[in-house]
């Protein structure tokens, strides 16, 4: 189950977000290893999506995968990259998530101090000789299923990263779902990716955008 680049992806945690990139990454040709704390909705998943796909385990689609997108809350995460320390060590981490909860009025309200970004939370807990990337989140789930593989103009998912050795692998990943990539900078931009950011859809940006349009929002 290799891709392109000779690395195994997992997606770990299958709410909406998962579900449209495990369904976008299996339509560019991308194997997946599909995990969730509900084996049966991997397994469902999986049947839907053809041979691409193999549900398995939280814990072994960790220890196998070479690159891993952490498609779930970013209250849990913390908890995931404590509890799988030994099994995410040296590899590739991809967030995608916002710091943010139901404000109860139909809107969303950020959970971490204003300045903070989940991006750098998370690049401090970061196992050894881990590597991460916050990407795959700037588009709602709505939009990151529609926005797909648009021609002539793709659609952008910007992405920032503190090591450039991975820009290569998480270019090509974004490419896979359909999207063109462009990197804003290292993890201390990353609150720019995230909800309320200037380059996200429910942020200043405001919509989707294909890379002339991003590159002048630069």
């Amino acid at each position: 189950m290799q891709t392109n680049t000779g690395l195994k992806d997992a997606i770990i945690g299958l709410g909406t977000i998962g579900q449209v990139l495990a369904t976008n990454l299996t339509k560019g040709n991308r194997p997946l290893l599909l995990a969730d704390r509900d084996l049966s909705k991997a397994t469902r998943l999986a049947e839907q999506l053809g041979g691409l796909a193999q549900p398995m385990e939280i814990g072994a689609a960790l220890e196998e995968a070479d690159l891993v997108i952490l498609a779930i809350w970013f209250a849990s995460i913390e908890e995931v990259l404590r509890q799988y320390a030994s099994q995410l060590a040296g590899k590739i981490i991809v967030d995608p998530s916002n710091p943010v909860a139901p404000d109860g009025k139909g809107g969303f309200v950020k959970t971490i101090d204003a300045a903070q970004s989940a991006g750098q939370v998370h690049a401090a807990l970061l196992p050894e000789g881990a590597k991460m990337a916050k990407a795959l989140g700037t588009l709602g789930a709505g939009s990151l299923a529609s926005a797909s593989g648009r021609k002539p103009d793709p659609a952008v998912l910007f992405y920032a990263t503190d090591d450039r050795s991975i820009d290569g692998q998480i270019e090509e990943l974004i490419r896979d779902t359909g999207f063109a990539p462009l990197r804003v900078g290292g993890i201390g931009e990353s609150i720019r990716l995230e909800v309320f950011g200037d380059l996200h859809e429910f942020g200043a940006l405001g919509k989707v955008v294909t890379l002339s349009e991003a590159k002048g929002k630069m």
